[in-house]
């Protein structure tokens, strides 16, 4: 995608009269919400959860088809059924709260006659603070208690945007906790300079 395709979105969101393509920059806010798929591991005692996200994202002309983005989410997995069943359990459940510093690249238009399709892809490193309720059956003899982990990973996502609204699927990777996540997404300018 050229410069002046990305300036010109620009103008449409912040709906300025006064323009400068040479000049453009802006920090954008989105809200993300969407499932968490558990992988590998994980998907051995979890099932399938929720998660939501706030993310501030940065570009300029220099920058541009890259914007730079910081995201803090939210994720809530329940333990399986199947888990249950196989183990002392009567409870378990796993709450993560990511933290991502990323690189996003937009890719030039798909669609451009009636709106914006534009192809999207992203990577990123994570840190994770996970906590883990162990919860036991009253017959088990066993206490209840939480766990605490702090975990380093990344991810890599791809999408398509109308740049205000955007859906992202990505996988993401930590040591035994690996998740597929898919997101519905809005962005909003937060400051746009010219």
């Amino acid at each position: 995608m050229n410069k002046s395709l990305l300036a010109f979105l620009f103008i449409i969101i912040t709906s300025s009269s006064s323009f400068s393509a040479d000049k453009a920059r802006g920090v954008f806010v989105s809200f993300g919400v969407g499932p968490r798929l558990p992988l590998s591991n994980f998907s051995q005692s979890t099932d399938i959860g929720y998660g939501f996200n706030l993310e501030i994202s940065y570009t300029d002309n220099q920058l541009l088809p890259f914007f730079l983005y910081t995201k803090l989410g939210y994720e809530q997995y329940p333990g399986s059924q199947s888990y249950y069943e196989s183990t002392d359990y009567s409870n378990f459940s796993t709450t993560g709260i990511p933290i991502n510093l990323g690189v996003r690249y937009f890719f030039p238009p798909l669609l451009e006659s009636a709106f914006l399709l534009i192809p999207v892809a992203e990577v990123s490193a994570s840190f994770s603070y996970l906590r883990e309720l162990h919860q036991y059956k009253l017959t088990s003899g066993k206490s209840n208690h939480f766990t605490e982990n702090y975990k380093f990973g990344f991810s890599a996502g791809v999408g398509v945007s109308m740049f205000i609204m955007e859906i992202l699927t990505s996988y993401n990777y930590f040591p035994k906790n690996q998740f597929m996540s898919a997101d519905l997404k809005i962005r909003l300018p937060l400051i746009v300079i010219f």
